[in-house]
């Protein structure tokens, strides 16, 4: 029997990830899903399903939905990716990770099958959270999409309701070069006489989920035709919450960062069509879930607070979607002086991101311990081309020292560019 790291490092030497090695661990096609799905005996037909796809917030967005599902009395499966600490985190039922056991146990039993397959390692990570939901007898699972939507692994299931964020440049060399590309993938998710939401969508891109929607005779949502508006934030000894009015609702939220407007309003609008598909959520439950949702689905490295003084805080923004709302946060938040601890993984848009980073910071470039991560030296070159100044450290953990180390008490540090380095820092 092998222990839980074992397994593990089985799981990773075995399937690369995408999360790990990029582009090659990535395999396009269900087929090997398909295949897989049909030896475990359809395990997602056992519950209902909520599926959410998107380019940014689809993480909020699932843990939000599911801490109002679970604060409503539903037993939750939640299936996320990437994982930040633990491989665990992708896989919750009622915000607790799946236990080592099981994860042990699922490869032990199956090795025969992963290895005559060879299905990728998200289809692993899929066919474990499908199959562990079964076993937990949960009434309902939030399914989060890992990359697209038509191709991906999670597009077997038959969900109550679809939901797609945004469509934002991600992905670019699997997904396609234009956002209106990028969308069609995207769009694969929404199905025949399933009810799609849309958290926000302008020009072609609204018109193809309009046309996508009235191909398979689906209704579709859009949660940015709702008011929203930011009301402030409240801040307790414990935690810090944002306010905003969405419609004629009062939303209060621990997750931070501006860009939670627009996520929040998305979930707001989800639960108002589960409501009218038979979902028992009261007004009640549904304020609970949007208070709680940090406690109850653990949710990281959105908008976190790292310490007070200096002000430290990170985010696992990594597109150009994502930093543009970071870089107007930070341009919004008095401080001495900004200082910046970043970095990214080598596929991205870097180019475009640097041109959006704040000119007046102080940069500490370095790189996480991933083989997609841009060195820091060759980062340093592309950020001197867009103006942006600092050092080179070789490890997250010398750059955020060198970063504490440099402050005053009234200086801001921002800590990411990446979704690996918040997690080494997290």
């Amino acid at each position: 029997m092998m222990t839980y790291q074992e397994t593990i490092d089985y799981i990773f030497s075995r399937m690369p990830s995408f999360q790990n090695v990029g582009t090659s661990g990535y395999k396009p096609g269900i087929e090997s899903m398909i295949e897989m799905d049909n030896y475990f005996g359809h395990p997602h037909e056992s519950y209902r399903t909520i599926h959410v796809g998107g380019t940014n917030g689809k993480g909020s967005v699932s843990h939000t939905l599911a801490s109002i599902l679970q604060s409503s009395g539903y037993k939750v499966g939640l299936f996320t990716s990437p994982h930040l600490r633990d491989f665990r985190e992708r896989i919750r039922v009622n915000g607790e990770m799946v236990p080592e056991s099981y994860v042990i146990d699922f490869v032990e039993k199956h090795r025969a099958l992963i290895e005559k397959v060879t299905p990728s390692f998200f289809e692993v990570c899929v066919a474990m959270a499908f199959d562990y939901f079964r076993q937990e007898q949960v009434d309902v699972a939030v399914i989060e999409v890992g990359l697209g939507g038509r191709l991906d692994s999670t597009n077997l299931i038959s969900p109550d309701l679809c939901v797609i964020t945004n469509i934002s440049m991600d992905h670019m060399n699997l997904l396609g070069d234009t956002e209106v590309k990028i969308a069609g993938e995207k769009a694969g998710i929404i199905k025949q006489g399933v009810p799609v939401v849309i958290g926000e969508a302008e020009g072609a891109v609204k018109q193809l989920f309009i046309d996508k929607a009235e191909e398979v005779n689906t209704p579709i949502y859009f949660a940015d035709t709702q008011k929203s508006e930011f009301l402030g934030i409240e801040a307790s000894y414990r935690q810090q919450f944002q306010l905003f009015q969405i419609g004629e609702e009062l939303v209060r939220t621990p997750l931070m960062g501006i860009y939670q407007e627009k996520n929040m309003a998305t979930a707001l609008r989800t639960v108002e069509e589960l409501k009218h598909l038979g979902y028992a959520i009261t007004k009640e439950s549904m304020r609970h879930g949007f208070e709680h949702t940090i406690d109850q689905t653990h949710l990281l490295g959105r908008w976190q607070r790292l310490k007070e003084v200096p002000y430290v805080v990170c985010d696992t923004g990594h597109n150009v979607g994502g930093i543009q709302y970071v870089v107007k946060q930070l341009k919004s938040i008095p401080c001495k002086q900004l200082r910046i601890v970043f970095g990214m993984v080598g596929d991205k848009d870097v180019s475009h991101v640097l041109e959006l980073m704040p000119k007046e910071a102080v940069y500490y470039l370095t790189k996480a311990q991933s083989h997609r991560a841009m060195p820091e030296g060759k980062l340093r070159d592309l950020a001197a081309e867009k103006g942006l100044k600092g050092n080179t450290y070789p490890t997250v953990e010398e750059a955020y020292q060198a970063a504490l180390k440099d402050a005053d008490d009234a200086d801001l540090i921002y800590v990411g560019g990446s979704t690996y380095l918040v997690a080494e820092i997290i």
